[in-house]
């Protein structure tokens, strides 16, 4: 049994060209792009240890940062939100077949 999804907003600063966009092309796979270094991801507890642990292998701890902010059970997430511009929508769930 699975466990529940939750939205989750990683957020990061990368110094390095090169690792930033390692980072960048792993992020593409896991969630909605929202901004230069902003993903929104649905994600389950292992897939979200999994991104963890490949984000973790390539930044350079002494320079990078990277946040991983889980905003509660994906099919119930309320973030409060100010958006200022291009609108904001909360990433909806959807069937991937692969």
């Amino acid at each position: 049994m699975s466990t529940p999804e939750r939205l989750v907003v990683v957020v990061y600063d990368i110094r390095c060209s090169k690792r930033w966009r390692l980072v960048h092309r792993m992020m593409r796979g896991q969630g909605e792009w929202l901004q230069l270094s902003v993903f929104q991801c649905v994600l389950d507890t292992r897939r979200k240890a999994q991104l963890v642990d490949r984000v973790r292998s390539v930044i350079d701890p002494n320079e990078d940062h990277v946040l991983f902010f889980d905003m509660g059970p994906a099919h119930t997430a309320s973030a409060q939100v100010i958006s200022l511009g291009l609108p904001y929508a909360v990433l909806e769930r959807e069937v991937m077949v692969l």
